[in-house]
C-alpha cells in the first residue's frame, strides 16, 4: 500500500512521537498491525525556543533556523524564509543573586537565550563586573542557563554580567555588587543554653549571595534564622548548647564567614522555676502569678500558655484540693458550677500571654481568658521560657484553677442612675458575689474618679474600702458637666473593670437615728418645748440660754451614735485585715485541732484537771492479769442489754448516787462500749424511751433540760462521737476564726490581771469601765538558743500590761503556728529587756522596784519599766536565781484572778483598777431610789463599748450560726436520725403540740452540744481561753440558744445587756433555727441500717483511742459501792435469773477484788 503526501500534526509536546499503522476497509473494519509497526514524526520547535537550541537537534531530523518576523526552529523544508545558520548575540534575562561576597565564591545564575549550543562555547567568556567567573559544566543547560563561580574582587564594586558567544556579547541590565559584609552588634549577648533565645543581629551588606546559604552559628551551635534577612540585620533562634560559657559568632556565606569582632555571645545555665503562685484565676484572666526561680533573667521571650483540652477524662488520682487540717477553709461557701457550652466535643484550645522579666528571681505573668470551659474539661498551665517548658501542676502544690467571674452590685441598687451619697470618715460597703474566689485584696483596685479608695477587707460577698478623706474628681476621660462632675466607683479585678455608679461627698453631716432615738428625742423635745414655752413667759432670756444647751446635747447625741457607728466599721476593717493575715498563716500550719482521744477525754469528762483514762490500772502487780480478766469478763457482762438497763436504773435509784455520779458513769459506760456504738446507740434509744414515758406523765417540756440523769449524759457523748468528723469538716473552722476574733479585740484593749475586766467584751460583768491610758508597742523579740544573730520578731503589746500578760502575748504570736500544748509555759521563761550591748534586765510582775502604797502593791508593767516603743527583749529559761517574788498565788495562764497574797501577809494586789474602787453604792444611801436608778445607769455610759465590739464581731457570729444551720451541705447523718427518732416518739405517745417537738430537739442538739462546743472551744482545739473570752463565748453561746428557744423575750430596762445587744438578731436566728428542723425533717428518713453501718465505721476508726480497761475498773467502783442492790435486783428479775447474770456478776467481783462472795 503507497500512501500520498500529506502533513501529519500532533498536540504532545515532545520532540518524537511514535504513530501506530493500520488500515481501515470501507471505514468500519479495521484491519490488525504488528505492535512494532509505526512510524516516528518529530516536532523541530519542542524544546527549541531560540537559534542555539535549534542548532543543537540531531541532523537527521533537518531542523533548521528559519528567519523571518517570527523566527522559530522548523523542518527545512516547511521553511518559507531565509534559513539562519549563524545565531543572533546572547541575551541575559536574569541573574541571581544580584550580590556576592568580594572573596568570591558566590554561585552566580545566569538565565537568558542564545547562551551558547555547548558549554565550550562560553567556558571563559563569562565575567561578572569585569571579573571572570569560574563556569559550572555540570550545571550548564544549552543556550537558556549559566551557572558561574565569582573569582576574588580586591575591592567592592558593582558592574554588568557579559557572556560572549563567537562575535556575539550578552549584557545584563541588572547589576552585579561585589559586597563585604560587616558584623557590628548582636543582642542580646546572653541566653539559656537550652536554647530558644531571639537574637538579632546589626552590621552592613549582611544580605549577600543567596539568602539560603547564610546561616548564622554561636559557636559550633546553629542559630536558626526566623525571618527574611535584611540588608542591616539577621534575627535568628539559639540552639541547644551542651555547655555554658562565652562562645563567637559566626555568618557563614557559603564556604565563607564572617565573625562579629569584640563581643561573645555568653551561654547561661537554664532557667529554672521552683514556685508559682496564686493557683487560681477567674475565667476573665488578668491576674499576676508570680514566678519565682533562677536564672529568669536571661529569658528573651517568656509566656504563659493555657491549654483547654474538653471531655478528658480526669485522672483518677485526685490531688487534695487543701492542705491538710484546713480542708474547710473557704469550702462550700459557693458551688461553682460552669456552664456548658452548646459544643460538648468542641476541639482543645489555647490561650496565652506575655510574661514580663522583674528581676532575675521573678517573672510576673498575667493569666489569659479563657472561655468556660466545658464541665469535664481538663485545664492545663504552661510557662514557656523559649525553649524550656514548666508545667503548673510539677511546681506548684496544688493545680491550678479557673473559677467563675465575681459579680458586683451597683451602690445605689435601687437606683443605680442616682449617685451615692458618702459620709466623710465612713467606710463603703459593696456587695456581690463570688468575690475572693481567684483574688486578694491587695490585688483589688478601687477607685473614686481619680483617687484611691483603699481596700480593707475582701469576703465572699463583700468588699470595704477607705475613700480619700476629700471628694476626688473625676476621671480625666468624663465630662465635666452637671452630674457628669461627680466621680464614678470603679473596681478592677484582673481584666475585669466594674463601674458602680457615682459617688457624692456628704458635706453636712446628717446622722440618720434610730426609731428608738427618734421616739426619745421626740418626747425630749416635747417636754424641753413645753418648759420653754413656760419660762419664756417669765425669763426670756434664760429660755434662749436653754435652747442652746439642748441643741449642743442634741449634737453629742448626733455625734455619739456617729462614732460608735464609725468606729465599729474601723474596728471590723482592722480585724478583717488581721483574720486575712491569720487566714494565710494557717494554709502552713492548719487548724490546730485536738485529735480523737483528747477530744472524746475532755467531752466525756469536763472539770478534771486529769483524764481518769491516763491513769494506769491501780491493782498490785500480782493480780494485774487476774483483774484484767475480770475487766473483760464485765466487759462481755455489759453487752447484756438487761444487766446494762437493771444497772443503770438501779444506780440512778439511790439516794447516794449524785447529778456528778451520773454523768460520770454515763462517760465510763460510754469509753467501754465505744468499739461496739451500735449497740450503744440500741440501750441509747431503750433509755430514752423510758425516759420519754416518765416526762409525758409530768411535764414532756422539761425532758432532757438538764443533766440529771444517766441517759442525758450518754446522749451528749453520743452526739459528740457522731459530730466530731462534721467538727472537724466544716462547723471548726467558723468556730476557731470566732475565738481567735474574739481573742484578737479582747487583747487589743487593757485587761486587768487582777479582777478580770476586759476594755472590748460582751459580758457587761467583765467590762472595765475606766477610762485607762495606754498605747501600743511593738517589741523585737529574740529567742534564747539563736545566738546573737537571730532575727527579731515584731510582736505588738500594750504598754499597760503585766509582764506575764505580755509573755503571754509574745508567745501567741511567735509561736502562731504552733499549738498550745507544744508552747513553752510562760512560768518557764523569763521576760529580758535588752540595751546596749551589756544591758540586759529581767522583767517581773513583782520585784523590789514594786509600787507599794499602804497594803495595796501594783503589779509591774511596760510602763513602769518604762521600756519604749521599739524596744528589743528576749525570752530566755528561767533559771531558779531569777525568781524573786513569783511565788504569790496568780499563775500565768490559771483563770482566777488573783485578790490578794496570802504569802506577804495580806497586802492587797492591784494592776489597773483596785477592786474597792468598784462602783458600789454606801450602805446608808442603798435604799435611795434615785442612787439606785444612778447606779443602773452606770452600764449604759459604756454600752457603746459592748455595742462597738458586738458590731466588730457580726460577721464571724454570723458564719458560725450558718455552717451550724445551714442544710445547704448535707447533714450529719446522727442528727437526722436521732430528729426522726424524737418525732417517731411524740406520735406513739399522741404529742402533737409543735413546741413541745421543738423544745425536745432543741434540748437534744443545740444545748446539748453545740452550747458545750461554743462555750468551750479547748474541747475541740488545741487553745487555751482566758476567762475574757470565755465570757464572750457565753454571750454567744446564750445568744444562740436563745434563738431556739420559742418563747417570745419581753425587753425591758432589766432585761440582761446580753440580750438587749443582740435583741434585733434574735428574731432573724430564730426563723434560721426554725428552717433548719423543718428541712431536717422534710429530708429522705435514715435507715437504721445506714446508722448502723456509719456507727459501725466509726467504732472501726476510733478503735483503741480510748483505755476502756480503766473505765470498766472506775465504772466497777460503782458496782462495788452499790454491790447488794445491784445484786437484789438481778435476783427479783426471773430473767435476769434464767441468765445467771448475778451469778456472773459475783465471778467478776471474786476476779476483780478477791470479794467473798455465795459462790
Amino acid at each position: 500500500i503507497t500512501c500520498q503526501l500529506h502533513q501529519y500534526s500532533y498536540s504532545a509536546l515532545l520532540e518524537e512521537n511514535n504513530a501506530t499503522i493500520y488500515v481501515k476497509r470501507r471505514d468500519t473494519f479495521q484491519v490488525d498491525s504488528s505492535q512494532s509497526l509505526y512510524v516516528t514524526l518529530y516536532n523541530c520547535s519542542v524544546g527549541r525556543s531560540d537559534c542555539s537550541r535549534c542548532h543543537t537537534a540531531d541532523h537527521k531530523y533537518g531542523c533548521v533556523w528559519c528567519g523571518g518576523t517570527q523566527s522559530s526552529c522548523v523542518y527545512r523544508e516547511s521553511c518559507v524564509e531565509e534559513i539562519e545558520q549563524t545565531c543572533p548575540a546572547p541575551v541575559i534575562n536574569f541573574i541571581e543573586p544580584l550580590t556576592g561576597l568580594v572573596d568570591g565564591g558566590t554561585a552566580i545564575t545566569i538565565s537568558g537565550s542564545n547562551l551558547g549550543q555547548k558549554s565550550q562555547d562560553i567556558e571563559h567568556t563569562v565575567t561578572v563586573a569585569g571579573i571572570p567567573c569560574i563556569v559550572n559544566t555540570e550545571r550548564y543547560e544549552i543556550s537558556s542557563r549559566i551557572v558561574c563561580t565569582t573569582t576574588e574582587s580586591s575591592e567592592p564594586k558593582t558592574g554588568q554580567v557579559s557572556v560572549k558567544v563567537g562575535g556575539g556579547l550578552g549584557m545584563s541590565n541588572q547589576k552585579f555588587s561585589y559586597q563585604d559584609p560587616v558584623l557590628q552588634l548582636i543582642s542580646p549577648q546572653r541566653g539559656p543554653k537550652a536554647g530558644g533565645t531571639h537574637l538579632t543581629l546589626n552590621g552592613r551588606n549582611l544580605r549577600t549571595g543567596r539568602p539560603s546559604e547564610i546561616s548564622v552559628f554561636i559557636g559550633e551551635t546553629p542559630c536558626h534564622i526566623s525571618s527574611e534577612i535584611l540588608e542591616n540585620r539577621i534575627e535568628c533562634y539559639t540552639g541547644h548548647s551542651n555547655s555554658t560559657g562565652e562562645q563567637s559568632v559566626t555568618v557563614f556565606y557559603g564556604n565563607n564567614e564572617r565573625h562579629l569582632q569584640g563581643t561573645l555571645y555568653h551561654y547561661t545555665e537554664d532557667p529554672n522555676i521552683t514556685q508559682a503562685s496564686p493557683t487560681k484565676s477567674f475565667l476573665s484572666g488578668g491576674r499576676i502569678i508570680r514566678v519565682t526561680g533562677h536564672n529568669l533573667d536571661v529569658v528573651e521571650n517568656p509566656k504563659i500558655l493555657v491549654t483547654v483540652s474538653p471531655m478528658a477524662q480526669r485522672k483518677k488520682r485526685r490531688r487534695r484540693r487543701w492542705v491538710a487540717g484546713v480542708k474547710g477553709m473557704f469550702l462550700g461557701r459557693h458551688r461553682r458550677i460552669v456552664p456548658e457550652p452548646d459544643c460538648p466535643l468542641c476541639s482543645e484550645k489555647s490561650y496565652s500571654e506575655r510574661c514580663e522579666v522583674n528581676t532575675t528571681s521573678l517573672i510576673l505573668c498575667k493569666t489569659p481568658a479563657i472561655e468556660a470551659p466545658v464541665r469535664n474539661a481538663v485545664i492545663r498551665v504552661e510557662f514557656l521560657l523559649d525553649n524550656l517548658r514548666f508545667d503548673f501542676d510539677t511546681i506548684s502544690q496544688s493545680s491550678f484553677l479557673y473559677e467563675v467571674n465575681p459579680t458586683l452590685v451597683p451602690l445605689n441598687e435601687n437606683d443605680p442612675s442616682k449617685p451615692y451619697r458618702y459620709k466623710p470618715g465612713s467606710i463603703i460597703s459593696v456587695e456581690g458575689e463570688n468575690l475572693d474566689l481567684a483574688i486578694f485584696k491587695e490585688e483589688v483596685v478601687a477607685l473614686i474618679g481619680e483617687g484611691v479608695c483603699s481596700v480593707k477587707t475582701l469576703t465572699s460577698n463583700h468588699l470595704y474600702c477607705e475613700p480619700p478623706s476629700q471628694q476626688p474628681s473625676p476621671a480625666r476621660n468624663k465630662k465635666r458637666e452637671g452630674t457628669d462632675s461627680l466621680p464614678v466607683f470603679t473596681v478592677q479585678m484582673g481584666n475585669l473593670n466594674f463601674s458602680l455608679g457615682k459617688v457624692q461627698y456628704d458635706t453636712q453631716s446628717q446622722s440618720t437615728f434610730p426609731l428608738e432615738a427618734q421616739i426619745g428625742v421626740g418626747v425630749g423635745a416635747s417636754i424641753v418645748a413645753l418648759i420653754v414655752l413656760i419660762i419664756v413667759l417669765i425669763y426670756r432670756r434664760k429660755s434662749k440660754q436653754a435652747l442652746r444647751d439642748y441643741k449642743k446635747v442634741q449634737i453629742q447625741l448626733e455625734n455619739l451614735e456617729t462614732s460608735v457607728r464609725d468606729r465599729c466599721k474601723k474596728e471590723f476593717t482592722d480585724l478583717m485585715t488581721e483574720m486575712m493575715d491569720m487566714s494565710s498563716d494557717l494554709v502552713g500550719s492548719g487548724i490546730p485541732f485536738l485529735d480523737y482521744r483528747m477530744y472524746a477525754e475532755r467531752i466525756f469528762f469536763p472539770g478534771h484537771r486529769e483524764s481518769p483514762l491516763r491513769r494506769d490500772l491501780d491493782v498490785q502487780e500480782c493480780r494485774r492479769q487476774t483483774v484484767e480478766q475480770g475487766l473483760v469478763q464485765l466487759s462481755n457482762l455489759l453487752n447484756s442489754k438487761l444487766f446494762l438497763t437493771k444497772f443503770i436504773h438501779t444506780l440512778e435509784s439511790q439516794r447516794t448516787f449524785s447529778p456528778r455520779d451520773r454523768a460520770y458513769v454515763a462517760s465510763l459506760l460510754t469509753v467501754s462500749l465505744h468499739g461496739k456504738l451500735e449497740y450503744f446507740t440500741d440501750i441509747l434509744k431503750t433509755l430514752l424511751n423510758d425516759l420519754v414515758e416518765q416526762y409525758v406523765a409530768k411535764n414532756p417540756k422539761l425532758m432532757l433540760r438538764r443533766t440529771e440523769t444517766v441517759v442525758e449524759k450518754l446522749l451528749t457523748n453520743w452526739m459528740s462521737i457522731c459530730l466530731y468528723a462534721f467538727l472537724r469538716d466544716s462547723a471548726g473552722e467558723s468556730l476557731y476564726m470566732l475565738f481567735r476574733a474574739i481573742k484578737h479585740q479582747v487583747d487589743k484593749g487593757p485587761v486587768d490581771a487582777v479582777t478580770g475586766k476586759a476594755k472590748y467584751t460582751l459580758n457587761d460583768n467583765r467590762l472595765l469601765r475606766e477610762d485607762v491610758e495606754y498605747r501600743t508597742l511593738t517589741l523585737n523579740v529574740l529567742m534564747q538558743g539563736g545566738g546573737n544573730d537571730t532575727q527579731p520578731m515584731q510582736s505588738k503589746v500594750l504598754d499597760c500590761d503585766t509582764i506575764t500578760q505580755v509573755k503571754e502575748k509574745v508567745l501567741d504570736q511567735v509561736y502562731k503556728g504552733t499549738s498550745f500544748s507544744h508552747r513553752p509555759h510562760t512560768d518557764s521563761l523569763d521576760l529580758e529587756w535588752r540595751s546596749g550591748v551589756a544591758g540586759h534586765l529581767i522583767l517581773s510582775d513583782e520585784d523590789l522596784t514594786s509600787v507599794v502604797q499602804g497594803n495595796w502593791k501594783r503589779l509591774n508593767t511596760l510602763q513602769h519599766y518604762k521600756v519604749p516603743d521599739g524596744a528589743t527583749v528576749a525570752l530566755v529559761p528561767r533559771n531558779s536565781k531569777h525568781i524573786h517574788h513569783d511565788n504569790h498565788d496568780y499563775v500565768a495562764g490559771e483563770k482566777t484572778p488573783m485578790l490578794e497574797d496570802a504569802d506577804e501577809g495580806g497586802v492587797k494586789l492591784w494592776h489597773l483598777v483596785k477592786a474597792s474602787e468598784e462602783p458600789e453604792l454606801p450602805k446608808h444611801r442603798r435604799g435611795s431610789l434615785r442612787e439606785r436608778e444612778r447606779a443602773k445607769a452606770i452600764p449604759e455610759i459604756y454600752l457603746t463599748r459592748l455595742l462597738s465590739m458586738k458590731g466588730t464581731l457580726q460577721k464571724f457570729v454570723d458564719d458560725l450560726f450558718q455552717v451550724i444551720l445551714s442544710t445547704s451541705r448535707p447533714v450529719p447523718l446522727a442528727v437526722k436520725y436521732f430528729f426522726d427518732l424524737l418525732d417517731e416518739q411524740a406520735n406513739h405517745h399522741g404529742i402533737s403540740d409543735s413546741e413541745t417537738i421543738h423544745i425536745w430537739k432543741t434540748n437534744s442538739l443545740p444545748l446539748r452540744f453545740w452550747i458545750n462546743i461554743i462555750k468551750n472551744p479547748h474541747f475541740i482545739f488545741d487553745v487555751q481561753a482566758s476567762d475574757n473570752v470565755d465570757a464572750v463565748l457565753s454571750v454567744i453561746a446564750q445568744t444562740f440558744m436563745d434563738s431556739c428557744t420559742i418563747a417570745e423575750h419581753k425587753l425591758g430596762r432589766d432585761s440582761p445587756i446580753n440580750k438587749l445587744l443582740y435583741a434585733r438578731d434574735i428574731p432573724r436566728y430564730k426563723q434560721m433555727v426554725e428552717r433548719y428542723y423543718a428541712d431536717i425533717r422534710q429530708t429522705i428518713s435514715a435507715s437504721d441500717q445506714e446508722m448502723n453501718s456509719a456507727l459501725a465505721e466509726l467504732s472501726r476508726n476510733y478503735s483503741g483511742e480510748l483505755n476502756y480497761l480503766v473505765a470498766l475498773h472506775e465504772l466497777y467502783k460503782y458496782i462495788n459501792k452499790y454491790y447488794d442492790q445491784i445484786i437484789t435486783a438481778l435476783e427479783e428479775d426471773p430473767t435476769a435469773q434464767k441468765m445467771q447474770l448475778g451469778y456472773r456478776l459475783q465471778q467478776i467481783a471474786a476476779a476483780v477484788e478477791n470479794k467473798v462472795t455465795d459462790l
